[in-house]
């Protein structure tokens, strides 16, 4: 593939609301207080919670997305400090920057997409270069846009198809066969990387109306801030992007989202925070204060009351570089589709401390697997449990979990598309409430069977049957 160009209860982590909101208000009122310290002094206090610390200056690196909040979130509200740890955010401009600056280690570690470390793990479409994560950054958070003219063939083509909600492929499917009895080119779709989660995102939902995305339609690889002038120019006539970039298009009336990935896949894993395995092992317990700094970070912008402050912050030139307007779309649990109309309520849109989505679940590095196995990009059978279990890294976060007495889960993996609405994991310190986790095709999968789970696409291009795995 051309690189060109993932009992009922209502609160976070199954805390009550009062004592949530109560461990929030500490968080704030600490790093309210430190303001109030004169500098020099603050230096003192600082250097205190460097006791340990194998390295206390670090570089983090970031792509301009809501996601990157967390490291931006860490750093601005002071909770890197708090653990130690002097900062700096790196605004890279690729996935490709931030997959080769942390192998050479000009990064410290970055904000990564959730398969770039299992990629970089395995030498797909890069050096091998052993990389872990211990901190899942999100949930959810991408969407699928396309031009106006686009949408306006897939309309007249079945406009059943586009009335329903989550949409399917299958007008676009139609398109294409239309374009195909033409004699026309394929057209030219964009995601944001080989290994993103965008790309098996904006496959599978293809693939599910009967798209071969590999010969049915051309797909290229397009940084996340270059999506919307590429899609004005007409490069492209569609893409698969995570916030803002979806509804920058909309605001701008330049295309239309037809579906965002919680809808393909209900809170599913998006980013996660990865460092080289060596950096790990050589820097432990640096490592262990970035995951609990993050951990508190994600639990801060969780509550409601904080979440304009993060836009506000995330929107600066520094950072994400868009309207603040336009930040806040999906950032506060709403959403258009289409320029004009009353946004929709989607308050799962980013989910980032609830739903324990701060944990990396090894279940979750599996799926990631078959999804490289589904497209191809694994050529030859492998051990997907073993190799899960060396990138994702879910020791480490117990660790730093439990000495933050944040709830965490007791095991590594969990199946997904077997809930429809909220849900309670007893498997963990303390229960903790989760929420849907459908796929929109109503498949299921099991990471203790990946085989069955890969026998059930009828649409693949893998190398290998999938019996091999076993």
């Amino acid at each position: 593939m051309s690189e060109k160009l993932g009992e009922k209860t209502n609160e976070p982590g199954g805390m009550s609301r009062r004592g949530f909101i109560a461990a929030g208000a500490a968080v704030v009122a600490g790093t309210a207080l430190l303001d109030l310290i004169p500098s020099g002094l603050r230096a003192k206090a600082w250097a205190a919670g460097s006791d340990g610390l194998e390295k206390t200056t670090c570089t983090y690196g970031i792509i301009p997305l809501t996601d990157c909040a967390p490291i931006v979130i860490a750093k601005e509200k002071g909770f890197f400090k708090k653990y130690g740890l002097d900062v700096t955010v790196s605004k890279e401009a690729s996935w490709a920057n931030i997959r080769d600056k942390v192998s050479i280690g000009a990064l410290d570690g970055a904000h990564m997409l959730a398969g770039m470390p299992i990629a970089a793990s395995l030498g797909v479409g890069a050096v091998q270069k052993p990389t872990i994560t211990a901190f899942s950054m999100d949930l959810n958070g991408n969407g699928i846009t396309v031009s106006n003219d686009l949408y306006d063939r897939m309309i007249e083509a079945d406009p059943e198809a586009m009335a329903g909600r989550p949409v399917s492929a299958r007008a676009l499917k139609k398109v294409i066969d239309a374009d195909k009895a033409a004699g026309k080119d394929p057209m030219t779709f964009a995601q944001v990387f080989p290994v993103s989660t965008h790309n098996y995102e904006i496959r599978y939902w293809m693939a599910s109306a009967g798209i071969d995305p590999d010969n049915d339609v051309r797909l290229i690889v397009i940084p996340p801030p270059q999506m919307v002038a590429n899609l004005r120019a007409r490069n492209i006539v569609g893409y698969c992007v995570g916030e803002p970039w979806n509804e920058r298009a909309v605001k701008l009336g330049i295309g239309r989202t037809l579906i965002t990935n919680y809808e393909i896949w209900n809170n599913n894993p998006e980013k996660v925070f990865g460092v080289n395995q060596e950096w790990a092992e050589q820097y432990p317990n640096t490592h262990k204060a970035t995951v609990k700094a993050l951990i508190e970070a994600a639990r801060w912008m969780d509550l409601p009351d904080n979440r304009m402050e993060v836009v506000k912050i995330i929107s600066r030139k520094s950072y994400v570089n868009a309207p603040v307007d336009v930040v806040k779309m999906s950032m506060t649990g709403t959403f258009s589709y289409v320029k004009g109309e009353t946004p929709r309520p989607l308050p799962d849109f980013n989910v980032f401390y609830r739903y324990a989505a701060t944990f990396p679940w090894r279940s979750h590095a599996a799926w990631f697997l078959t999804q490289m196995v589904r497209w191809g990009q694994i050529e030859k059978p492998l051990d997907i449990e073993s190799a899960a279990s060396r990138i994702y890294r879910p020791d480490i976060y117990r660790e730093a979990a439990g000495e933050l007495g944040v709830p965490y889960p007791t095991i590594d993996s969990k199946t997904e598309g077997t809930h429809s609405g909220p849900w309670t994991l007893n498997d963990a310190t303390q229960p903790i409430a989760m929420g849907p986790d459908r796929f929109f095709d109503d498949m299921t999968y099991d990471p203790a069977n990946p085989a069955a789970y890969l026998r059930g696409f009828d649409v693949h291009a893998m190398k290998f049957k999938p019996e091999a795995l076993a």
